[in-house]
């Protein structure tokens, strides 16, 4: 299915200063944000208690902070709205004390007056496991883009490489960005995400580079823009469609999914928007500031299958007795 049909090539390449521009500023906000806000740790990584709370009414938050405030376990306690209005959930730091109390009774005591309720859920995870949990988690990314900018250099060319892995710091700096401006807790949910966000980009910026690989080959004007143009207009019906659906998917399941999911679809959809974006209009134009060269790598093309020929007549000759 075409949505766009292929007549000319769109020009792309002459819109990516004024995108590059764009990026640059959401990607400088995003540092500011990162830097003043910070990133809002849930348990996962921080560590702490979180005890969901559901009324058989509208829960009464005003009194509930009330009722803990007079127990000195529950000092500065943080309670919010979880999904509809009658379910809560209270957050607390662990200290030491907490870990060998069941939380779910002590909160159910200091809650007896403020109607009727049951406790759904209890998650504790300590400080020293959260902040080893997050330690794996920035090194499993660092691993997966260092594993990416490998695989890209083996496959395409180390430009090609370069190009993607800066696609990929654009698109995880503005979903960051993102998750710091709406204060989204960053749990393992959203760290799933952002790793999922990395592979669905890269699978973006894959096919547009296969496909200028292709035009480098078969189209034989010599001007890059032109051939990255044709590239990504030749892709762009493939490129909106499974973005689209993509995105349509991730919304309902932020908008349906309940709050326990809302982390993970939200980041999501930020980087659905992001990755398509900068898979045309970051990646491809790398290309050009790093003035790469059609000519030598169509002589470089010529010269490895001109190797593997040679190889493939060689291997045959063996074959025949005549070597």
């Amino acid at each position: 299915m075409e949505v766009f049909k292929y007549s000319r090539p769109y020009g792309f390449m002459k819109r990516s200063k004024l995108a590059i521009t764009v990026s640059l500023t959401l990607i400088l906000i995003s540092y500011i944000l990162l830097a003043t806000k910070g990133l809002n740790y849930g348990i996962d990584f921080a560590g702490g208690t979180i005890v969901q709370v559901k009324y058989d009414k509208r829960a009464p938050i005003q009194k509930m902070r009330n009722l803990l405030k007079k127990d000195a376990l529950f000092q500065n306690v943080s309670i919010t709205k979880f999904g509809s209005p009658d379910e809560v959930v209270i957050r607390m730091k662990t200290i030491s004390k907490q870990v060998d109390k069941d939380i779910g009774i002590s909160v159910a005591k200091a809650l007896s007056g403020s109607g009727h309720f049951q406790i759904r859920r209890v998650d504790m995870v300590g400080p020293k496991v959260g902040s080893e949990l997050r330690t794996k988690g920035i090194m499993s990314m660092v691993i997966a883009v260092l594993g990416i900018l490998l695989y890209v250099a083996f496959r395409f060319e180390w430009r090609f490489a370069v190009a993607s892995v800066l696609a990929l710091v654009h698109d995880i700096s503005i979903a960051l960005g993102a998750i710091s401006l709406f204060h989204i807790d960053v749990n393992l949910d959203v760290l799933a995400a952002l790793l999922t966000l990395l592979g669905y980009s890269l699978n973006d910026t894959i096919i547009v580079f296969d496909r200028i690989r292709e035009g480098i080959v078969t189209i034989k004007d010599n001007n890059l823009d032109f051939v990255i143009d044709d590239s990504i207009t030749r892709t762009l019906s493939r490129t909106v469609l499974t973005s689209l659906t993509t995105f349509l998917v991730v919304l309902t399941l932020y908008l349906f999914g309940g709050a326990i999911i809302a982390p993970f679809s939200f980041t999501m959809l930020v980087g659905v928007v992001v990755g398509t974006y900068s898979s045309i209009f970051i990646a491809s134009p790398i290309l050009l500031w790093f003035k790469f060269d059609m000519k030598q790598y169509r002589q470089r093309l010529a010269q490895k299958k001109k190797r593997a020929l040679e190889k493939k007549r060689l291997r045959a000759q063996y074959e025949g007795g005549i070597v």
